[in-house]
């Protein structure tokens, strides 16, 4: 039963945060800079409390070495975020992200100098071609404008720009927290504080959206859903959605941390995998986003090469030839 719990809270906070997140893109695609920035404000706060113990715990990694992990944190954010303002739908969004064993292995090569197995080739091009069949499948749903300059076409092209920068940049992020804790040792639930907390001062740069968006988000109707409902009758929709995604996100970071503390690591990719997926077929059936059969194939080439990139086979194998092993001793 220690597994289970965390299982069960990461599809819980993992699928409702998608749920909560493409009800305020649809409302305001352009949101995506006030949603990071609750989303740093309140893990900021919990941290501080909880981490750091209101501040009387010392930090164990020097704050200096934070400095350039938070300018890449807050970078791949930002733009994740940023991209919905760009046409780009919710399900090419999950499976362009599901993309980043890409980045991973093209950054570990360039930068690390490994070398990997004939499989995890394999899987990077199942990926590669799965990812460029969504794209060119979604840009097939796109009207253009009548003004080429101001295009919907040229807008989602930007959009796809900033996905790439955004897979990439984080492989290099991954890479550089990987080397911080083989220094330092293992500390997530510190970095987790300090470059959210770091990262707040970054977003007066993009103050002005951050205001405009508080006002449009307090005019905004409230749901008729909640008329009856005392404290959140008048209450406008967008700071209820705003709500839901911060404390949904916290519940689905949470929960991932745990259930990596309680199960294999096969255990946390099937369970990851799944949720994506299910995360996905929501988001087409219930909000009706276009997803034609070159989706689903891209979809299955996405997903099927990243089993093959974490050998789930293998170490299932592994595991059922162990367990009895273990048994009989």
């Amino acid at each position: 039963m220690g597994a289970a719990i965390p299982i069960i809270l990461v599809f819980i906070g993992c699928c409702s945060n998608v749920v909560f997140l493409e009800l305020l893109v649809q409302d305001e695609p352009a949101c995506g800079t006030i949603l990071t920035f609750a989303q740093f404000l309140f893990i900021a706060i919990e941290g501080f409390v909880v981490t750091m113990d209101w501040g009387r715990k010392k930090n164990v990694i020097p704050i200096k070495e934070y400095l350039l992990l938070m300018a890449m944190f807050f970078t791949v954010n930002v733009t994740n975020n940023m991209a919905f303002g760009y046409k780009i739908s919710m399900p090419l969004h999950i499976i362009f992200r599901s993309g980043g064993l890409i980045a991973s292995l093209v950054m570990g090569v360039l930068v690390l100098g490994r070398s990997y197995s004939m499989s995890k080739y394999l899987s990077v091009i199942m990926i590669t071609l799965g990812t460029i069949i969504c794209t060119f499948a979604s840009a097939e749903n796109l009207d253009e404008s009548s003004d080429p300059a101001d295009s919907t076409f040229t807008t989602w092209l930007m959009g796809i720009g900033i996905l790439t920068f955004a897979l990439f940049m984080s492989a290099r992020m991954g890479i550089f927290q990987e080397m911080l804790y083989f220094r330092h040792g293992k500390h997530p639930r510190e970095a987790l504080f300090f470059i959210h907390t770091l990262s707040l001062p970054g977003f007066l740069l993009t103050w002005g959206s951050i205001a405009e968006h508080v006002v449009k988000f307090s005019s905004s109707a409230p749901l008729p859903a909640l008329a009856h409902v005392p404290w959140l009758a008048s209450v406008p929709r967008l700071w209820l959605y705003l709500v839901g995604n911060v404390l949904t996100q916290y519940l689905c970071v949470g929960s991932v941390f745990k259930l990596g503390s309680e199960a294999t690591s096969l255990t946390v990719t099937l369970v990851l995998t799944l949720r994506k997926f299910m995360s996905l077929v929501f988001s087409i059936i219930y909000f009706q986003n276009p997803f034609t059969m070159n989706h689903w194939v891209g979809t299955v080439l996405v997903f099927a090469g990243t089993l093959i990139f974490t050998d789930v086979y293998g170490k299932a194998r592994e595991a059922m030839t162990t367990e009895p092993r273990k048994k009989t001793e």
